[in-house]
């Protein structure tokens, strides 16, 4: 884990044309994607897909990815930060456990202090089409940002804790920072995707952030809000073919 000094940045969301300032506070962070071996450690499965040890676990489900956190936090001597009951899931803020970081944790920590759209040439910070790999690679066999973390772009897709869009996509979770098959355009820092919390997809892992946030409101924190995502879902009227609201946030 490396420790992330607090700060603010300004997150952009294309295809809805909005942009917003968020303030963090301090955080932690993996300094790189849980590899297939700590994933194995903590779950005792053998069915991790066909990868080396040192690469980063891939194929895992968003739900996955919360019920290690749990697992790791206890093996740790660590509170829990999520309390699991199906597909919505409930963040303990004040818990000192591993869990996904916010969208905003994930991107401030990408950028480690730059403004462009990827913190150094690709070629040499990130897996992507242009190496022509059929799978992940080894976890920080490229360089690292300016503050020492590998693999935030290109690897594997990264899971984080906030919906995609409680009003065009229900439950779906937000990913991160591009696979090692993508083209160069779409491993960047501000890329956005989202998928169900119980897809498998092949090129998508996630990396772990820690501990307690600071706050008094706990449904509001590091970017994340529980009553935006409400209110966002809150769609009255006739729907636009294909979106999906989340009830019963």
């Amino acid at each position: 884990m490396t420790d992330v000094p607090g700060g603010v940045i300004e997150m952009s969301d294309a295809r809805r044309g909005t942009s917003r300032q968020v303030s963090l506070c301090d955080f932690e962070i993996g300094t790189r994607p849980v590899t297939a071996a700590e994933y194995v450690a903590v779950t005792g499965e053998s069915g991790v897909p066909d990868a080396s040890p040192a690469a980063p676990v891939h194929g895992v489900r968003w739900l996955d990815a919360v019920e290690w956190c749990n697992a790791a936090s206890v093996r740790a001597g660590l509170t829990p930060a999520y309390e699991l009951g199906g597909r919505l899931v409930r963040w303990d803020v004040t818990a000192s456990g591993y869990r996904l970081p916010t969208e905003a944790e994930w991107e401030f920590a990408c950028r480690a202090g730059t403004t462009a759209a990827t913190y150094g040439p690709l070629a040499t910070t990130a897996w992507t089409s242009l190496d022509d790999v059929d799978g992940p690679q080894p976890v920080g066999s490229k360089a690292a940002n300016a503050w020492g973390l590998h693999d935030m772009l290109g690897n594997v897709w990264e899971w984080c804790w906030d919906f995609a869009d409680t009003a065009r996509y229900g439950d779906y979770r937000v990913l991160r920072g591009g696979g090692w098959a993508d083209a160069t355009w779409s491993v960047r820092a501000s890329v956005r995707r989202g998928s169900a919390p119980d897809a498998v997809i092949e090129d998508v892992g996630f990396r772990v952030a820690r501990g307690a946030v600071p706050t008094r409101d706990p449904g509001s924190v590091q970017g994340w809000s529980a009553d935006e995502d409400r209110r966002r879902a809150d769609v009255r009227g006739p729907l636009p073919l294909g979106w999906t609201p989340l009830r019963g946030l």
